[in-house]
């Protein structure tokens, strides 16, 4: 159905993204070297999510702000797939399943840590969507993506509970 383009993970909330060869997706946590995986990301105790995806050719329509190098701070650049399609379903990624959570809208802080204009390029449901990782696998640039039939789980494996913070 579609293909991983890009793969990028950051050690802690704040830091830049850098694209990887590989990565093990872990089940109910995240991406192995991720922020949000080792609970290390800025938003992590208020808005959790495992794994982000972003369509590339969402990226493609973006101008007058740098996105090529993980600027978008996403963890999965896709090509060929309908992510909001992916609503409700389990797919699979490499050798990883994954679960879609819900679409993954810009906030503000973006722009704190890479430049202004981020959040609204990234706007326009161009800032992609969460997904949970389902069952464990790896994942490289060009594995391909695909859709489970819609008898397949869906149920993502769940993460430990998430702590409200204060507004910053």
């Amino acid at each position: 159905m579609g293909t991983v383009e890009r793969v990028f993970v950051a050690e802690a909330g704040s830091r830049p993204m850098r694209a990887v060869d590989e990565v093990r997706a872990v089940a109910g946590r995240g991406l192995e070297g991720d922020r949000y995986a080792t609970r290390q990301g800025y938003w992590t105790d208020v808005d959790e999510c495992q794994v982000t995806l972003i369509a590339g050719e969402d990226l493609d329509a973006i101008s007058g702000v740098a996105v090529e190098d993980g600027q978008h701070r996403r963890n999965i650049v896709t090509r060929g797939v309908d992510l909001r399609a992916l609503a409700g379903r389990a797919f699979q990624v490499g050798e990883a399943t994954f679960a879609y959570d819900r679409p993954r809208p810009p906030c503000r802080y973006i722009e704190s840590i890479t430049e202004g204009g981020m959040t609204r390029a990234l706007a326009a449901r161009r800032g992609g969507i969460c997904a949970r990782v389902v069952e464990s696998g790896v994942i490289r640039p060009g594995d391909e993506i695909d859709v489970l039939p819609a008898d397949a789980t869906a149920t993502p494996a769940q993460p430990g509970p998430i702590h409200r913070l204060p507004n910053r």
